[in-house]
């Protein structure tokens, strides 16, 4: 849980950085990307398109590189490999804004949000998503429901804790871009080797809790 609420204050620190450089659009939330496309083919607006079409194919392309990543590598270091493309897909963004080329910094950060979402997978499935909230939202509401009808009584906790990272992470993201621009990725770098270094440390109980964590949420959404 630790590792999770980490990612998404990661997510939602980059998408929150990449939010601001590019006035409005989104490289963590593809479905609000979605919507711009359509509202942009709409209008014909040939370079909104062509821009967030670009978007939400790094972003694809980011998650099919970490699936990748994870699938040939040991079960029990998956985790580890994930995070540690995502460390360096976000070094790369770093290093392209230190060179001055801010459109590939973004490039690099929509990739690494896209891997992001691999972190947790079972069989090449995404169990956890944590540059997305909508699907998080959702549980808090249906464990809620749950709560007030004689179930578990806290098991929206987890989930509100996942979307307020997220949330938290955004804020910072947000200030460090009002000071420094682009310069704040420094700190998505630090984060996201520090949470690398957590997954390696802890890689055998992650991966244990990974497992229960799924036959949980298979019987959540059987229920």
């Amino acid at each position: 849980m630790a590792l999770a609420v980490g990612l998404s204050s990661l997510a939602g620190f980059v998408d929150a950085t990449g939010f601001l450089e590019l006035h409005g659009t989104f490289i963590s939330f593809m479905s609000g990307n979605s919507t711009q496309l359509a509202v942009a083919l709409s209008r014909g607006e040939a370079g909104i398109i062509a821009g967030l079409a670009t978007i939400i194919g790094l972003f694809m392309f980011g998650v099919f590189i970490g699936t990748l990543a994870g699938h040939f590598s040991y079960p029990a270091y998956r985790t580890i490999t994930v995070m540690g493309l995502v460390t360096g897909l976000i070094g790369a963004g770093w290093l392209c804004q230190l060179a001055g080329v801010p459109l590939a910094a973004i490039a690099c950060l929509t990739l690494a949000m896209g891997a992001e979402n691999a972190v947790f997978q079972r069989r090449g499935d995404v169990v956890v998503g944590v540059t997305y909230m909508t699907g998080t939202l959702v549980k808090v509401s249906q464990k809620l429901a749950i709560a007030v009808t004689g179930g578990d009584r806290w098991a929206w906790g987890p989930w509100l804790v996942l979307w307020g990272g997220l949330i938290l992470g955004g804020i910072a993201g947000a200030t460090a871009y009002r000071y420094v621009g682009l310069g704040g990725i420094a700190v998505a770098v630090v984060w996201a080797a520090v949470l690398t270094v957590y997954a390696w440390l802890f890689r055998a109980a992650i991966h244990d809790s990974l497992q229960f964590d799924v036959d949980s949420a298979d019987k959540v959404g059987r229920g």
